[in-house]
């Protein structure tokens, strides 16, 4: 009995039977052993990682099905197939098309087919003028107001109207009728027997530049330069022209011959022998200091300045020197004064109401000349003042203090 103990397989130390090993698990163990010895462990997961990735991705894919198709099949409309539901696109609902009227060709057209909508405004593009326009003076306008008004320069408003303000800024009066050029230039009146070249010349332009202007009555291509077959009488548009204007004022008078103003009013004086000589330093020929109308401005043809004043203040002498010129002008200064300052130096005095000196008087600085007015060609009390050395005429507001 004791030997049969003895031979039984039974472990003392195991209370139950031991599990047999599994011979595919012993042939795995026998591949890896040899491939450890081989030293290949790191080749074989290089090549087997690829694979183990693909099936894990085929492993989740099925898992998902499963999930899924398993909730749609079963009617489940929350979870993840509401989820799943929610990422799929929502189709655009389709719309009936509009039913549209049957056209009528044979219906009225003004009421059939697409109506435009009525525009009560059409907006027309600014275009230059270029054919000349009247304008009618206002009380308180000048000439260079109305330049300023038609964009242009105020010698252009002369130069258009020398029939009406004869190159002098002080004949533009209340009610004139002024023509307004479209351009800066001249207005030309053609006579007979003018040749175009010769008045483009005069105007310092080329004659292309007048045949070629719009407002003109040329042909571009068939007008002969020579004769352009124009009537007497019609005017032309000079684009960019200019000329001398004719200076009102009267010439220098020098004490040894005032009677070259013989021709200039009954102002003139005779032979003066002798009198007082200024020094150079010049005042204000009246109490008010202001600006009134024009100042000196050569390109429209203003040589002083006009400063304002009350009728019947007084004027003097800016500086010591003789009388040359005392009375009437007939070139539209009204009473005039002038005065030869014997260094060179002349000044005017225009418009005076009353003047109290009289030829070869010797007068010195802030002797009374006379009483401002507004006489001549005038449009209201100032004195237009006029400042001459040697035989130019000076911006007066340069040297009087």
């Amino acid at each position: 009995m004791i030997d049969q103990v003895k031979d039984s397989p039974l472990d003392p130390l195991d209370g139950v039977t031991p599990k047999a090993e599994q011979p595919s698990s012993r042939r795995f163990e026998a591949v890896w052993e040899q491939i450890v010895q081989a030293g290949q462990v790191e080749t074989v997961m290089r090549l087997i990682t690829p694979v183990l990735l693909v099936v894990l991705v085929l492993v989740v894919i099925g898992a998902l099905q499963i999930l899924y198709l398993g909730d749609a099949g079963a009617g489940n409309s929350g979870g993840a197939y509401s989820a799943f539901a929610a990422l799929q696109a929502t189709p655009t609902p389709t719309m009936a098309a509009p039913v549209l009227p049957v056209y009528d060709s044979l219906g009225n057209t003004e009421t059939s087919g697409v109506q435009r909508l009525t525009e009560l405004y059409t907006i027309i593009p600014s275009r230059p003028r270029v054919d000349v326009i009247t304008y009618t003076v206002q009380s308180g306008d000048s000439v260079f107001g109305i330049a300023d008004r038609f964009g242009l320069k105020p010698e252009t408003i002369l130069w258009g109207n020398y029939n009406v303000l004869a190159d002098n800024p002080h004949r533009l009066l209340p009610d004139q009728v002024l023509t307004i050029l479209p351009v800066d230039g001249t207005y030309h009146k053609w006579s007979a027997g003018e040749d175009l070249q010769k008045v483009a010349d005069f105007y310092h332009v080329d004659p292309q530049a007048i045949i070629e202007w719009p407002g003109n009555p040329f042909d571009v291509y068939a007008t002969d330069i020579a004769n352009p077959g124009l009537a007497p009488g019609t005017m032309l548009i000079i684009p960019g022209g200019q000329r001398e204007m004719i200076d009102y004022g009267p010439p220098v008078i020098p004490r040894d011959n005032p009677a070259v103003a013989r021709t200039y009013g009954p102002g003139f004086c005779g032979e003066i022998m002798d009198g007082a000589i200024g020094d150079g330093n010049f005042i204000w020929p009246t109490l008010d200091h202001f600006i009134v109308g024009y100042n000196y401005s050569p390109a429209t043809n203003h040589w002083g300045i006009d400063i304002d004043g009350d009728l019947g203040n007084a004027v003097w002498s800016i500086d010591h020197g003789v009388v040359v010129y005392s009375g009437w002008s007939n070139n539209g200064y009204g009473n005039l004064v002038v005065i030869d300052h014997g260094n060179g130096w002349q000044s005017l005095y225009a418009h005076l109401n009353d003047i109290y000196v009289g030829c070869g008087d010797s007068v010195y600085q802030g002797t009374m000349l006379g009483a401002l007015g507004t006489t001549g060609n005038s449009s209201g009390p100032h004195l237009h003042f006029e400042l001459i050395y040697g035989s130019s005429k000076v911006n007066p507001l340069d040297f009087i203090q």
